[in-house]
């Protein structure tokens, strides 16, 4: 899988940079992080659960920086386990551009994916990938920018509230409980 994407932020490079260098912020940034912790130079332990079309499961893994020239790039190289969900591992070249007081953020992402997750099919691995990327970039812009607390994303572990476009997209009522979908699990861990 290869990925591509452009984002622009609304923050000088300096503080683009050291905002993608605070582990606490990438941590909330990230769907699903439940937690990175320092594992050498440039190096932490990641913690995660992320879903794949039917299959979800907990990966641990790590990642390491390596090429890094502050405060225009560096290349994260990842590797990361889901037990029989399969795995993850690729590389992430990451550069920073100034633009004004903006500063234009451009990534490319290459991976492998293996086990289940592989056997769903590219399509749905893809369009998982740019969700979550979608995602990370859509908290991560809002964060850097001074976000209202009262528009972030929940943290891990915090309550939400369904939203009238969540109902929406779910087909349920505002305020009504949604109903937990099936767990595939089961299914996983018996293959």
């Amino acid at each position: 899988m290869e990925m591509t994407q452009t984002h622009r932020l609304p923050v000088p490079q300096q503080v683009a940079w050291e905002a993608l260098n605070d582990t606490a912020l990438l941590q909330h940034c990230i769907p699903g992080c439940e937690s990175i912790e320092p594992d050498g130079d440039n190096a932490y332990l990641l913690s995660m659960t992320a879903a794949v079309g039917p299959v979800k499961a907990k990966f641990k893994g790590r990642m390491a920086l390596q090429d890094i020239q502050a405060p225009d790039s560096y290349t994260i190289a990842f590797d990361g386990q889901g037990g029989a969900a399969g795995f993850g591992k690729g590389t992430a070249k990451v550069r920073l551009d100034p633009d004004g007081d903006e500063t234009v953020l451009s990534y490319t992402v290459q991976a492998q994916v293996g086990g289940k997750i592989a056997q769903i099919g590219s399509r749905l691995v893809d369009g998982a990938a740019r969700k979550m990327a979608d995602t990370f970039f859509s908290r991560f812009s809002e964060a850097v920018s001074g976000g209202q607390a009262g528009d972030r994303e929940p943290l891990a572990g915090e309550p939400t509230q369904a939203t009238a476009a969540d109902a929406e997209q779910t087909g349920e009522q505002a305020g009504e409980p949604t109903k937990r979908k099936r767990s595939w699990t089961a299914w996983i861990s018996k293959s």
